[in-house]
């Protein structure tokens, strides 16, 4: 469904990405797992078009995106929840969540309704403005909103991130439901915990270079990998 090759990326003069290649195949929960810096955020920042390449090719259900804006590849089927999750925070949960609204063709299955049975917490704060919930409260938001969207694929960056752990467990779960649903999943991650409970396959980037490809017992039988690139 997704594939980057030979992707090399950055800011300005600054290079972030050098040479990254992945995939993710439809129905898949992938993880990019690395520490602060790495260059997670930068790889779907370049999947989405906000990080212009340098060199390379990122190709979604087979068509290449070079040349297009991000509001193009949203429209191809890429949602995008952020790490800093970017919900309006004057408008109310559910402005939130009507702003966002798009059917895909011959295919609306998010409908609020749908929302609220995966995220029953916010269907009692509908009126509440954005900036008023709590940071879970606000990444629930963050992840509804993109689902209105009815994405084929979902690049979800730090989703675990500050956080309390019950309120990680909780959103495990609802992810994983999403996964349970057929939803194809692009996660970045620093919490090897998070990740492992969730994805098929993972990736670890370090200096914006791949330096694992594999399951999660396999990267278990290379303890070298996550001392030299996951542990703080």
């Amino acid at each position: 469904m997704l594939e980057l090759q030979d992707v090399c990326a950055g800011y300005g003069e600054g290079q972030a990405l050098f040479g990254i290649s992945l995939r993710v195949e439809p129905g898949e929960a992938v993880c990019l797992l690395g520490r602060n810096g790495a260059g997670k955020s930068t790889t779907l920042k370049s999947i989405m078009g906000l990080v212009p390449l340098a060199r390379g090719r990122i190709r979604f259900l087979e068509r290449d995106l070079q040349g297009l804006r991000t509001y193009q590849r949203s429209r191809l089927g890429l949602g995008y929840v952020p790490e800093d999750r970017r919900i309006f925070p004057e408008l109310t949960v559910r402005e939130n969540l009507e702003a966002a609204r798009k059917s895909a063709a011959g295919d609306s299955r998010w409908t609020l309704e749908r929302i609220f049975t995966l995220f029953p917490a916010l269907q009692p704060m509908q009126q509440r403005p954005g900036g008023l919930l709590s940071g879970g409260e606000q990444q629930m938001l963050s992840i509804a909103r993109t689902l209105m969207g009815n994405p084929r694929l979902v690049l979800l960056d730090e989703p675990s991130e500050g956080l309390a752990p019950r309120v990680v467990a909780l959103l495990r779960e609802q992810i994983a439901r999403l996964k349970s649903e057929g939803l194809t999943i692009l996660l970045c991650e620093q919490n090897l915990g998070f990740a492992t409970a969730l994805c098929d396959r993972m990736y670890v980037i370090d200096t914006g270079q791949l330096r694992f490809s594999g399951t999660f017992r396999e990267l278990e039988a290379n303890p070298e990998v996550k001392r030299a690139h996951l542990m703080v």
